[in-house]
């Protein structure tokens, strides 16, 4: 790929934080020097994210927020209302993956939900963990059967990690992927799937450069973590650095 887009950190690292101090955690993240933040449970912290952004000079471009059992118009006209253009479906339980029917009701979800996102200007994407592809129908991953059915305007945010914890060789998915794949969740660490084992980018077996090397539509690499043993701003700091140290990010 061409010129690397800026980084974003996702929230969710810093939940504990920020639930102790919100303005004070998007005050350290703007610190170590990102520019860009991936919210979670927007609508719960719309108000808190309104201000937070103005005043630490952050853009949200993406978004994690359930689609499920919410009022869809509200969802996206927040969404738009803070300036991010994509709202991700952060997560579809382990046993909604088993058969071809539970990946069309999926399906169906994002696709219904992208026609009404595109009324406000907004687009929809799934992000993975690692069962949907660990479980394959027809000698394809669930993931993969996903994006077949729906809608062609619902993308992807892929979770390096838990891809890799589920079987697969990252780069190869994103080659299949193609442009479907809009975000990157950038994150390390031995393929265990302990996420209390999760290392700073750089620091464990995934091949972060190969990577994004396999990218070819990539708008929003997102540093995360889903824990740290460390502090977590220590963790974030260094996967920052290796990002824009090693990686080619622009500071």
């Amino acid at each position: 790929m061409g010129a690397l887009p800026d980084l974003s950190v996702q929230l969710y690292s810093v939940r504990e934080p920020l639930a102790a101090d919100f303005a004070g955690t998007l005050a350290r993240l703007r610190q170590i020097g990102f520019t860009r933040v991936e919210p979670f449970g927007m609508l719960d912290q719309a108000s808190s994210l309104r201000a937070g952004l103005a005043d630490n000079g952050f853009t949200a471009p993406t978004t994690h927020q359930s689609l499920v059992d919410v009022d869809l118009d509200q969802v996206f006209a927040t969404a738009a209302d803070l300036g991010i253009g994509t709202v991700i479906h952060p997560f579809t339980p382990r046993e909604q993956w088993t058969t071809r029917q539970d990946v069309e009701r999926v399906a169906d979800l994002l696709s219904t939900a992208a026609q009404r996102a595109a009324v406000h200007g907004v687009q929809v994407a799934y992000h993975n963990h690692d069962w949907e592809l660990r479980l394959e129908l027809d000698g394809k991953s669930s993931l993969e059967v996903l994006l077949d059915l729906a809608d062609p305007a619902v993308v992807v945010e892929v979770d390096t990690y838990w891809a890799a914890v589920g079987g697969e060789d990252v780069p190869a998915l994103l080659g299949r992927l193609g442009d479907r794949v809009v975000a990157l969740h950038l994150k390390d660490g031995p393929l265990t799937g302990v996420t209390a084992d999760q290392l700073p980018l750089g620091s464990g077996d995934l091949p972060a450069a190969q990577i994004l090397a396999a990218t070819t539509a990539l708008q929003v690499p997102v540093i995360e973590f889903d824990q740290y043993a460390g502090d977590i701003f220590d963790g974030v700091a260094a996967a920052y650095r290796y990002a824009t140290g090693t990686l080619g990010f622009a500071r």
